[in-house]
């Protein structure tokens, strides 16, 4: 008999459906990964250990979500890249458009030391250090209101990128 801990994991198979949804209704599928050594991505465009990557049909070439790896094919900054990430090293993924998706935990299984730092160019922000406390990522319904457990009379501002913009938020899809 099969117990929880033996079972194969359910984000890639709900990584699949969000994006297909996204796509189904024209929105823009973006997936948040957070970077270490097996995070094959131009790092370059890693901030704060993570990247955001728009993962929509225009923007990818041989897109592949599979069980383990999701792989593709972009340009950045006009320089096609190969890109290869861990499924269970993606954190969100979500609509542009209206932050409609769903949020995963870090999963720091898979034989690999927890958020070691990679090997940086110049002028890239360096990981948090192992054991860092992460902000939790605010969920709303499509209503508007908070999330479960959430202090519905607490404010809660947006989250702020640190160059001063606006980080999209994700809503709870019921």
């Amino acid at each position: 008999m099969m117990n929880a801990q033996d079972s194969p994991s359910t984000r890639p198979y709900l990584i699949r459906a969000l994006y297909e949804w996204c796509t189904d209704n024209g929105f823009t599928p973006y997936l948040v990964v957070r970077v270490n050594d097996s995070v094959q991505v131009p790092r370059d465009y890693v901030n704060n250990g993570e990247i955001v990557l728009n993962v929509s049909y225009e923007a990818t070439s041989g897109l592949q979500l599979g069980n383990d790896f999701i792989e593709f094919k972009a340009r950045f900054g006009g320089k096609p890249c190969d890109l290869l990430i861990p499924v269970h090293r993606v954190i969100a993924i979500y609509a542009r458009e209206n932050g409609q998706g769903m949020a995963f935990p870090l999963d720091e299984e898979g034989g690999e030391k927890a958020d070691v730092a990679p090997p940086r160019p110049a002028g890239v922000v360096a990981a948090p250090p192992a054991g860092a406390e992460r902000a939790p990522v605010q969920l709303q319904s499509i209503d508007g209101s908070a999330g479960e457990g959430a202090d519905k009379d607490a404010p809660h501002p947006p989250p702020q990128t640190p160059g001063g913009g606006r980080r999209p938020s994700l809503k709870r899809i019921k």
